[in-house]
C-alpha cells in the first residue's frame, strides 16, 4: 500500500464530485499534482499543491480551490486535520492510528511493499558494459556495471519488463590488435623469446593463458605464418577468451545480463545495408562532404565524398558517415544497425550506460533512433564518470596484471562485492567518486554500506534474543503483523514509520529518475533513524526492542523493527547488495 497514491485517488474523487456539482469546471488535468511528505514536518503527513494546479484552468484563486479540497478531504476516514496555508497549499494530518497501522502494512506485503506497476510492462532496453572485448574489466567499467544492473533491477520492480543486454565490439580493429597481441604470448608460449611488448599492443599478464591455450590447441602451426593465415582464427579464439574473462569478473559483483550480443553479427548479417535502407527511404541518406572538424587544418584535412546520415534534422551538431570513400562502414553505421535492431525486438524504451568519454556520441545515437522511429522510441543515455582509488586519500597505483589499469576482480578481491556495489551506487552517476579502500572498510556511521547492513543484522540478532527470552514467542511475519500498534506513541518511533511510508514514493521516483542512487541513499537514512531509535532505548527503557516480563509490547516492538528490515532487505536486493543477518 502506498499512502501517497491513496490520496492521489481521493483527490481525483473529490474533484470529479466538484466537477459534477458545476463547483468546478470538467475535465481538469491533475497530472502535475503532486502528493507528498510537506517539507516541514510540523505542517503534517501529506502535502498537495492541486489548488495551485488547476487555478488556470478553472479560472479561479488557489485559495478558493483548497478550501473546497480541504472540505472533502475533511471527510475521508484516517483525516485528522487539513490545513491550508500560504497561496493554497493542502495540509493533511493523519490520525495517529493510521500511521501507527502502516507497520502491520509493510509486515502483511513483505517485500512487494514499495513495489508497484507504474512501468505497465513497458519493454525497456538497459544495455550496460559493453566493454570491447580486449581485457579484464577496470575499475571505470565497474560504476557503469553497477550502475545498469541496480537500475535495471529497480525498473523491473516497478512494473517494466526489462532486458539486460551487453553489446560485443567484437568487429573492430582493435579486434586485431588484440589477435596480434595473444599471438604473441602463442609464440612466447612456444618458447620464442618476444622481447619488450611492442607499443600499441596490449601489454598485459592477462594474455600469458591465451597463448599457452592456444600453443596447447595449435601447436607450432601458426610459428613463422603469415598474419592473413592465423589472423582470423586467433582473434575469434582470443575474443571468446576475453569474453570468459569479462563474464567472470562481472560474476564476482554478481552482474547479469540476459542478452550478450555480437557487434559482428550486424556486419555477416546484412542488417547495417537494411538498417540504412530504411532511412534512405526516408530520403535521410545522401552523398556528401563534410567539413573539416574544429581545429583540424586545412593542410591536414582532405575532402572526400561519403555516405552521410541527416542527422542534423535530429537535433546533432553535424550529419554523420555512414560509409567511408573506400565502402566500408564506419563505427556509426553498426550503431545505427545495432539500435534499429533493438527497436525492431519491440522496446519502446532504450536505456544506454556509457562511460562520461561516450558523451559526444549522444546526440548522434538518439538521432537516428528519432529517425527511425519518428520520435516513437525514447533513449536515455546515462553516462558515468570515473572512479577515483584511494588508500588513506593517496591514489592507489595501477595493477601489474592488466598492464595499465586497476582491475575490477582487484577491487571486489580487496573489499568484497557488497562494499563495491554499495559504494558506486552513493553518488549521482554523472557526478565524480571518490573510492578510497580505508574509508569504505571502516565500521563506522561514515562508512555507509557497513551502517545500513549492520542496521539489518541488529534487526536480526534483536530477533534471536527476543526467542531466547520468551521460547514460546512467535515471531513470524503473520504474528508480527497481529501486533498492538498502538503502543508507538514516542515522536521518534512515528517519525520512523512516516519515514517507512516514504518508502514507495521513493522507489517510484528513484525509477522515474532512474538514479538507483537515490535507494542507497534512503537506506542509509532509514538506518540512521533506526539506530537512533536504538540509542534512545539505552535512556528509555521503555523504548527498548525487548520488554522484560511483557512479551506482548516485545511483540509490537519486534513488528517496527522488522518493518525496518523488510524495506532495508527490499531496498539491499534491488541494489545488488546482500542483507546480512549477522555481522
Amino acid at each position: 500500500m502506498n499512502i501517497f497514491d491513496t490520496f492521489s485517488k481521493v483527490l481525483k474523487t473529490i474533484i470529479a464530485g466538484l466537477e459534477k456539482d458545476g463547483k468546478l469546471p470538467n475535465g481538469l488535468n491533475l497530472n502535475n499534482v503532486t502528493i507528498e511528505p510537506p517539507r516541514d514536518v510540523t505542517h503534517g503527513d501529506i502535502s498537495t499543491n492541486i489548488a495551485m494546479v488547476l487555478t488556470k484552468q478553472a479560472r479561479m484563486k488557489p485559495r478558493d480551490i483548497a478550501d473546497m479540497v480541504a472540505d472533502g478531504l475533511r471527510e475521508v476516514d484516517g483525516v485528522e486535520k487539513v490545513d491550508v496555508a500560504g497561496p493554497g497549499f493542502i495540509n493533511i494530518t493523519l490520525k495517529q492510528s493510521i500511521i501507527q497501522s502502516q507497520v502491520a502494512t509493510i509486515l502483511d506485503a513483505n517485500n512487494n511493499y514499495g513495489s508497484s506497476e507504474i512501468g505497465e510492462q513497458e519493454k525497456v532496453n538497459v544495455e550496460y558494459v559493453s566493454v570491447n572485448p580486449t581485457g579484464p574489466l577496470h575499475v571505470g567499467h565497474c560504476r557503469g556495471a553497477i550502475f545498469g544492473d541496480a537500475l535495471a533491477s529497480l525498473l523491473d520492480y516497478t512494473g517494466y519488463d526489462v532486458t539486460r543486454e551487453y553489446y560485443i565490439n567484437d568487429a573492430g580493429g582493435q579486434i586485431d590488435v588484440l589477435a596480434r597481441s595473444a599471438y604473441l604470448r602463442y609464440k612466447e608460449a612456444m618458447g620464442v623469446d618476444i622481447g619488450e611488448i611492442s607499443e600499441g599492443l596490449y601489454p598485459g599478464d592477462y594474455l600469458i593463458p591465451v597463448g599457452k591455450a592456444l600453443a596447447e590447441k595449435y601447436g607450432d602451426r601458426w610459428l613463422g605464418a603469415e598474419e592473413s593465415e592465423w589472423l582470423n582464427d586467433i582473434r575469434q579464439f582470443a575474443t571468446d577468451a576475453m569474453m570468459d574473462m569479462i563474464r567472470s569478473d562481472l560474476d564476482t559483483l554478481a552482474i547479469k545480463h540476459d542478452v550478450f550480443f555480437s557487434e559482428i553479427t550486424l556486419h555477416t548479417s546484412g542488417q547495417i545495408q537494411a538498417s540504412l535502407d530504411k532511412l534512405k527511404d526516408k530520403g535521410l541518406i545522401y552523398t556528401g562532404v563534410l567539413e573539416a572538424p574544429k581545429g583540424t587544418k586545412p593542410d591536414d584535412w582532405e575532402e572526400r565524398p561519403q555516405t552521410l546520415f541527416k542527422s542534423t534534422n535530429f537535433g546533432d551538431d553535424v550529419d554523420r558517415a555512414v560509409k567511408k570513400s573506400d565502402g566500408s562502414w564506419t563505427y556509426f553505421a553498426a550503431d545505427v544497425a545495432y539500435h534499429n535492431d533493438k527497436i525492431e525486438r519491440g522496446f519502446t524504451s532504450l536505456v544506454n550506460v556509457w562511460g562520461a568519454d561516450h558523451g559526444g556520441y549522444v546526440k548522434r545515437v538518439d538521432s537516428v533512433i528519432k529517425a527511425l522511429t519518428d520520435n516513437k522510441v525514447k533513449l536515455d543515455v546515462r553516462l558515468c564518470q570515473m572512479v577515483k582509488l584511494l588508500r588513506d586519500g593517496v591514489p592507489v597505483k595501477m595493477s601489474k596484471r592488466s598492464g595499465s589499469f586497476i582491475t575490477m576482480r582487484d577491487i571486489v578481491n580487496e573489499v568484497g562485492k557488497d562494499v563495491v556495489r554499495f559504494i558506486m551506487l552513493t553518488r549521482k552517476n554523472d557526478a565524480s567518486l571518490d573510492f578510497d579502500f580505508a574509508r569504505v572498510t571502516e565500521q563506522s556511521k561514515d562508512n555507509p554500506v557497513f551502517y545500513v547492513q549492520y542496521a539489518h543484522a541488529r534487526v536480526h540478532s534483536v530477533l534471536r534474543k527476543a526467542q531466547a527470552a520468551f521460547p514460546d514467542l512467535d515471531v513470524s511475519k503473520v504474528a508480527l503483523a497481529g501486533a498492538n500498534m498502538s503502543v508507538f506513541t514516542d515522536s521518534s518511533e512515528l517519525s520512523l514509520i512516516r519515514n517507512m511510508m516514504n518508502w514507495p514514493r521513493f522507489v517510484e521516483s528513484a525509477a522515474l529518475a532512474r538514479e538507483p542512487h537515490r535507494i542507497a541513499y534512503y537506506l542509509y537514512e532509514l538506518a540512521s533513524e533506526f539506530h537512533a531509535l536504538w540509542n534512545k532505548g539505552n535512556d528509555n527503557l521503555d523504548l527498548r526492542f525487548i520488554i522484560e516480563d511483557d512479551s506482548d509490547k516485545t511483540l509490537s516492538r519486534l513488528a517496527l523493527i522488522s518493518a525496518v528490515a523488510t524495506i532495508i532487505a527490499t531496498g539491499l536486493n534491488i541494489l545488488g547488495v546482500e542483507p546480512v543477518t549477522e555481522m
